[in-house]
C-alpha cells in the first residue's frame, strides 16, 4: 500500500496566501510609484521586513512580480463587472450602470492607472505573455455584448455597435480623468478630479456613452 502524500495543513495554506497578498500590495506600490524599471525587489523586501529570496521563493522574479501584481490589479475591475447584475437592468439603465461602475473604480484605484500606464511603456510585454490576463478580458466584453444585444432588440440602440468599441470609450475617459489630472489642471486650471465635480463627470460619462449608442436607433424619437 502506497504511502499517503504529504499535504500542507490549512494554516500553512492561509500564511503562505497572506504572505502572497502581502508581497503583491506593497509590490503594487512600489511598482506604481517607481515603474517596472525604477522598481527594486531589494526594496519591496526591506519594507515587508524579509529578504528577496523569500518574494523569489513566491513569485520566482521580478518579471512574475509584476505581472502578478497585473493580473491582480485587472482581476478586480473584472471580477466587479461580472458581479454586475445586468439581466435585470433595462439595457439603458445597465450601460449607465456598468460605466459607473469603471468611474468609480479607477478613481479609487489610481495605483491601477499608473500600473496600465506603465505596462504601455513597455508595450504590454507582460500583459501579452499572461494566459490569466487574457482569459478575464473575455467575460468582460461578454458583459457589455449581452447589454448591446438586448438593447439592439429592443431597437434603443444602434445596430452597428462594438462591444470592444464602447469598453474603449467608457475606459478612456474614466483612465484619462485619472491618469491626466495634473497636467489638464496646469493647461487649463480644472482638477478632473476635484469632489464637487464628481456627479457631474459621472452623468456625463454615462450621457456620452448612451449618446452615441442610441444614435440613429429604431426606438430613438430623434433619429
Amino acid at each position: 500500500m502506497a504511502a499517503a502524500q504529504p499535504t500542507e495543513s490549512p494554516r500553512r495554506t492561509r500564511d503562505a496566501a497572506r504572505t502572497r497578498a502581502e508581497i503583491l500590495d506593497v509590490a503594487t506600490d512600489e511598482f506604481a510609484r517607481a515603474g517596472y524599471t525604477g522598481a527594486r525587489v531589494d526594496e519591496i523586501a526591506a519594507r515587508m521586513r524579509t529578504t528577496k529570496r523569500m518574494i523569489y521563493y513566491y513569485f520566482g522574479s521580478k518579471e512574475q512580480l509584476f505581472t502578478a501584481v497585473l493580473e491582480r490589479a485587472y482581476t478586480v475591475i473584472r471580477t466587479q463587472e461580472q458581479k454586475l447584475d445586468v439581466e435585470h437592468l433595462d439595457p439603458v439603465a445597465a450601460i449607465r450602470r456598468l460605466a459607473e461602475l469603471t468611474f468609480d473604480h479607477h478613481e479609487a484605484h489610481p495605483a491601477f492607472i499608473r500600473l496600465v500606464s506603465i505596462e504601455n511603456i513597455h508595450g504590454a510585454e507582460h500583459v501579452a505573455g499572461s494566459e490569466h490576463l487574457r482569459s478575464l478580458n473575455s467575460p468582460a466584453i461578454e458583459v457589455i455584448g449581452r447589454i448591446l444585444e438586448t438593447g439592439r432588440a429592443e431597437g434603443v440602440f444602434r445596430d452597428d455597435v462594438d462591444a470592444i468599441d464602447v469598453h474603449a470609450m467608457i475606459s478612456s475617459f474614466c483612465f484619462f480623468r485619472v491618469a491626466n489630472r495634473h497636467t489638464f489642471q496646469a493647461l487649463f486650471d480644472r482638477d478632473l478630479t476635484q469632489p464637487g465635480r464628481r456627479a457631474h463627470y459621472r452623468a456625463m460619462l454615462g450621457d456620452m456613452v448612451l449618446g452615441y449608442l442610441t444614435a440613429g436607433a429604431r426606438g430613438n424619437p430623434s433619429a
